[in-house]
């Protein structure tokens, strides 16, 4: 990891929660990207060495104004706005203070009082934009298309990761808990697998220690339902073999209850799985019904369950929702372009 001078950077993106989350997955793939076209640096506990970045206690000593006047702090949660304002009116650093808001329901008081702080906001969807008092450049996430991308040899992937290599695999990744929806896609699974003996199902990410018990009851009800050996669960993976397990998949479920974007539909759509996705975060936006995917009513089981098993059963209209998918995602949503659209909301904070 290569020394940074705080006084050659323009922008600083804190990080600030040491576990890995869907903010840091946005800082992780964005900033090295940034970082080839403006001075930018994460200030976190511990990133990966390609990302620009300080320790954040290194903040309190630096300079109080960058190379262009004023740095951008760009915050994306609620204690790196309460350290942006600390900086800027504590310690008197000159910061302009940007705010990212992936959230879709009303903000605490609190909260609605940091973000009128803000000299700007960018919401990450048109939903999240409705819940801000305030105007917001809405610019939705976007994925390394190089880096998720269909397999050439989905077989090989499968082998390689020890799932099985025949069949039709349907995923759902992510924390496990219950407003993901794990529960939904177990019992749609349960079913998808009675009604078609090619499927296969795996479920991968970590629960935290409050929920390890709905973890253990998930595996019970395969378990009871004797699907054992088709209904796999693994536990979260490195970052850099997370793309190699959404090329293993032949389709995606994401049964939210709750999400502030969500990522791992466009992951799996880029890779060639079309989603079946309920209608919370930004799915509404990502995903076109019939074409690339389906979306259902939050907890609707029933129509959750129907339309895995629909799409499972006819394998030529899978296919062709596949390569639609993997089109969509490679010519809407390529990361590329939403760090263009974040830097020239630097690029206006800065005056330049």
């Amino acid at each position: 990891m290569r020394q940074i001078d705080l006084n050659q950077i323009d922008v600083i993106a804190p990080n600030f929660k040491k576990r890995y989350s869907g903010v840091t997955s946005t800082v992780i793939r964005l900033v090295p990207l940034q970082a080839r076209e403006i001075a930018i640096c994460s200030a976190t506990p511990d990133l990966p060495p390609e990302v620009p970045q300080v320790k954040p206690a290194v903040l309190w000593s630096m300079s109080r104004r960058g190379p262009s006047g004023a740095r951008v702090w760009h915050a994306r949660r609620n204690n790196e706005m309460v350290a942006g304002l600390a900086l800027k009116y504590l310690l008197g650093k000159k910061l302009k203070l940007l705010f990212t808001s992936a959230g879709q329901r009303r903000h605490t008081g609190f909260t609605r009082w940091m973000i009128r702080q803000m000299d700007a906001v960018i919401a990450t969807s048109a939903r999240s934009a409705s819940y801000l008092e305030r105007e917001a450049t809405v610019i939705r996430h976007g994925i390394d298309c190089d880096l998720f991308s269909p397999a050439a040899d989905k077989a090989a992937v499968r082998r390689q990761l020890d799932l099985p290599e025949d069949g039709l695999l349907v995923g759902c990744f992510g924390r496990i808990r219950h407003q993901k929806g794990n529960d939904l896609y177990i019992k749609a699974m349960i079913e998808a697998c009675r009604a078609n003996p090619r499927v296969r199902g795996l479920m991968m990410g970590r629960a935290t220690a409050d929920n390890e018990s709905f973890l253990a009851a998930l595996k019970a009800e395969v378990a009871e339902a004797g699907l054992s050996d088709r209904i796999l669960f693994r536990d979260e993976v490195p970052v850099e073999l997370l793309p190699l397990h959404f090329q293993a998949l032949d389709l995606y479920v994401a049964p939210q209850r709750w999400e502030g974007f969500g990522l791992t539909p466009l992951e799996a759509m880029s890779c060639g799985a079309p989603a079946v996705a309920t209608r919370v975060g930004a799915f509404e936006e990502l995903v076109l019904p019939g074409e690339t995917g389906t979306l259902c009513e939050i907890e609707d089981l029933g129509q959750i369950t129907a339309d895995v098993i629909n799409l499972l059963s006819d394998e030529t209209r899978l296919a062709e929702m596949s390569a639609k998918a993997r089109a969509q995602v490679a010519e809407t949503f390529r990361i590329e372009g939403e760090a263009r659209a974040i830097i020239a909301v630097y690029r206006r904070l800065l005056g330049s």
